[in-house]
Order: structure tokens, then C-alpha cells, then sequence
């Protein structure tokens, strides 16, 4: 583990084994990249992150992994978009994806093999989502992949709702002279659907089990009603595929979601997203989970190679 300074912050990076990680957890508690070094010393990068990107401004930045804190996605309000209302009946804005990728953390522990951080809520984040809480988030780094726990503790005295998740840039294609269409992805999903423009969920494209990474249908698709909690996606006949995996059971709750996206056919990334509902849970209420007062909820995913 070491600290280079880059652009006027601070970043920590981390060599486990193969794997090397940078982050910058005080901002969004973001990790930034994962690259691995493979048997010929070449390097190959898992997570995705631009060259240009902007540290001051890192919730623009399309890379690494952002932290997806109160809610997923866009938030409407009886159709009005960047609002939700809560219990109390007030209606309250809200930005895409919510608070905490644009916000400031305090690490609260850094070893060799990644870190703790808590997230320190301003005016807005606390005018967008005014509870007594404690949300943290703690990456673990392992050889061949890594892991990372979201924690939410009510401190309060009414249920908390959310419905977190994650936006993993991953490096697509990767070995050179390969494109996206000699890429698959496996996700085990009964149900797909897609978020209408009132927020509403509304029915999915029709897929296969096994689909191109180059199928335009699987952009902006939530994949739901998972039968295992792996999905995998990698090149035709070569190893190296990347797993995803959503929560520690074998088959997650049914609301539970993964998000396929990418921003246009060319771009560097493509995004497989673990998601604790699908868009818009607080108002439509599937994948909106409650914590109770004293209480502490989890949602855990994991990453690797293989």
C-alpha cells in the first residue's frame, strides 16, 4: 500500500499478489482502477478509468466504481424527475444514483488489503435524505478480485428506507484487436424490465441466457428474478472471464437486480451494475428495503477473474 499524490489529491493504491488497486476513498469512497498483471507481464485493466478524468468533479467522471447511496438510478416523484418522497409525505430532490458519489468520506481503517470509509453528509445530502445515520463502505482486495460491503445503521428512530448498489466501469474489449461483439455475457435472470419516462417499471427486452455484449437490447435493461447471484461475461474461447457475484447466497432475493449499460458502442467500458432493486424503488416500492431503528443492514458483492 502506498499514497502518490496525483492532480492535488491524494491516492492510495494497493498490490495484492497479480492485482494492483487504486482509490481515492475520501472522495465518493471511489475505487478508480484494478489492473492485473498476467503470466507474460502484460497488464490487462478489469475496472475501467479515463485518462482525462476530472478528480474535482469525480461524480462526472465515467469510471471505477461509484457508490449508488440512498437509491439506484433516477428518482421520480408522481412522474417529476430528481425527487422522491418518503413516509413523512414531504417531496425531496434528489440527483441521479443519490449522494455518495459525489460526497466526502472519512477513512475510518486502511490496511494492506484495502479500506473502511464513512460517509460525512453536507447540507444537500442531508436535505435529500434527512435521517440519523451511518453509512460506511469497506472494500477488501484479494489477489484475483475483491470484495465490498455497503453497511447502513438507522440511528434513528423511524426505518430507513434505501436500495444501494454499484456502477462497476469494467474494461471492455481487452485484448487488442477483439471488439465488443466477440464478448458474452451470462446472466441468470427470469424477468427483465426497464424504467419508463414517468419512472414506472415497464417490461424488458426478450434475451437469451447467453447474449453478445454488442446486443443493443441489453442497454438500460434490469435484469431481475436472478436464479444465482454469478453472472459472467468475457471473450469467446479464451479464459479470463469476470464474475460478478450479487450478495453471499446462492440465489439473492428476487427483487434484487443487475443493470447492463454502456454509453455508446465504442466506448472503452461497459457497466454490469448489482443493485439492490431496480430504479425508482422508493416510489414503486420493489427492491426498497427498510432498516430498523438500531439496526444495521448489509449488501455485499464481490468481483474476480477467473
Amino acid at each position: 500500500m502506498e499514497k502518490i499524490p496525483f492532480l492535488g489529491q491524494t491516492l492510495t493504491r494497493w498490490r495484492v499478489g497479480q492485482s494492483t488497486f487504486l482509490a481515492l476513498p475520501e472522495k465518493g469512497a471511489r475505487l478508480m482502477n484494478w489492473n492485473l498483471t498476467l503470466g507474460d507481464g502484460s497488464v490487462r485493466d478489469i475496472i475501467y478509468w479515463p485518462e482525462n478524468a476530472d478528480l474535482a468533479d469525480i461524480a462526472k467522471v465515467r469510471g471505477g466504481n461509484p457508490v449508488l447511496f440512498p437509491f439506484n438510478g433516477r428518482c421520480f416523484d408522481r412522474g417529476e424527475i430528481f425527487f422522491w418522497r418518503a413516509a413523512d409525505g414531504v417531496k425531496r430532490a434528489i440527483p441521479i444514483h443519490g449522494i455518495a458519489r459525489q460526497g466526502d468520506f472519512k477513512v475510518t481503517r486502511l490496511d494492506d488489503r484495502g479500506f473502511v470509509a464513512q460517509f460525512l453528509p453536507g447540507d444537500a445530502a442531508r436535505a435529500a435524505y434527512p435521517f440519523d445515520y451511518e453509512f460506511s463502505v469497506t472494500y477488501r482486495f484479494e489477489p484475483f478480485g475483491l470484495s465490498c460491503e455497503f453497511a447502513l445503521a438507522n440511528l434513528g428512530r423511524e426505518p430507513l428506507p434505501w436500495s444501494a448498489g454499484h456502477h462497476f466501469y469494467f474494461t471492455l474489449p481487452w485484448s487488442e484487436g477483439t471488439v465488443r461483439g466477440d464478448y458474452t455475457i451470462r446472466i441468470p435472470a427470469a424477468k427483465r424490465l426497464r424504467q419508463d419516462p414517468t419512472g414506472a417499471l415497464v417490461a424488458g427486452p426478450m434475451l437469451q441466457p447467453e447474449e453478445s455484449l454488442a446486443n443493443p437490447a441489453l442497454v438500460d435493461t434490469y435484469h431481475t428474478a436472478l436464479r444465482s447471484n454469478e453472472v459472467v461475461f468475457g471473450e469467446k474461447g479464451r479464459p479470463g472471464d469476470v464474475v460478478v457475484r450479487l450478495g453471499p447466497e446462492k440465489v439473492p432475493p428476487p427483487e434484487a437486480t443487475i443493470v447492463t449499460w454502456t454509453l455508446a458502442d465504442d466506448s472503452p467500458y461497459y457497466c454490469v451494475e448489482p443493485w439492490m432493486g431496480p430504479a425508482n424503488a422508493a416510489e414503486h416500492k420493489v427492491g426498497l428495503h427498510f432498516v430498523a431503528p438500531g439496526e444495521t443492514q448489509k449488501f455485499t458483492v464481490g468481483v474476480k477473474v477467473k
